[in-house]
């Protein structure tokens, strides 16, 4: 349970509702968000991925349900999210959202959102990094090349980083502005070994309570185990965001 200070962040690669055992079941999807019970909720793989882009997601269920609103993009056509990147918040104002066009051989982005939640300024950066080491690297720094260019406000990144090396250039790129919170395995969902989906946060407060959501119905609904962490923010704030 988070304290009135804190905010519950939850990562959730759904692979388009496929589960392990092979059905499209996007109610069981919906119900491991539910579990997880997050304010804010970065999805991954929230879209059909070839072709015209389409959302699968009851959207307006989820609002009345779970009070979860997806934040709003430009031009999505029937998609939900932006190269399958869907953000979802709890009594949160969004400000400004950012559709950032990844580099590299497979078609990927991350979505920039910046929002007043819990009377604070904060950015959310939900990514989906490839598959070849050499495309996340290059979008690892496009992703930092990105956020150098916005206000200082804190930061949080979350997403499938889809690197279970601790020393790859990912990570040793985003290290150098993010406090990388601990590894913990979600990949594949049934014997999770690989720390693909990951949590970092910029120096303005800490990452609590890091762990994989495990449960019966989480180990079925997806090839992931979402991530969840309670996320405390320190309260120092450039005087242009308090």
């Amino acid at each position: 349970m988070t304290t009135p200070h804190d905010l519950s962040v939850a990562s959730y690669n759904i692979h388009k509702g496929f589960g392990t055992d092979r059905r499209r079941d996007l109610a069981r999807t919906v119900a491991v968000i539910a579990e997880i019970g997050a304010d804010i909720l970065a999805l991954q793989e929230a879209d059909t991925r070839f072709g015209t882009r389409t959302g699968l997601l009851d959207l307006d269920h989820i609002r009345s349900d779970l009070g979860l609103i997806a934040v709003p993009l430009d031009d999505a056509g029937g998609a939900h999210g932006w190269h399958g990147n869907l953000l979802m918040v709890r009594n949160a104002m969004v400000e400004e959202v950012h559709q950032l066009v990844l580099p590299g051989i497979e078609p990927r982005g991350a979505l920039v959102t910046d929002l007043k939640i819990a009377g604070q300024p904060l950015r959310i950066v939900n990514a989906h990094l490839g598959l070849l080491p050499g495309s996340r690297a290059a979008q690892a720094r496009a992703l930092i090349d990105k956020i150098s260019q916005l206000d200082g406000r804190p930061t949080l990144l979350v997403g499938d980083l889809n690197e279970w090396r601790g020393s790859g250039a990912p990570l040793q790129t985003l290290g150098q502005y993010f406090q990388i919170a601990e590894a913990r395995p979600s990949f594949p969902s049934r014997y999770p070994l690989l720390a693909l989906d990951r949590m970092m946060l910029s120096p303005h407060g800490e990452l609590l309570d890091v762990a994989a959501h495990d449960s019966p119905l989480s180990r079925r609904a997806s090839d992931h185990l979402p991530i969840k962490a309670r996320l405390r923010l320190d309260g120092t704030l450039p005087a242009m965001l308090t």
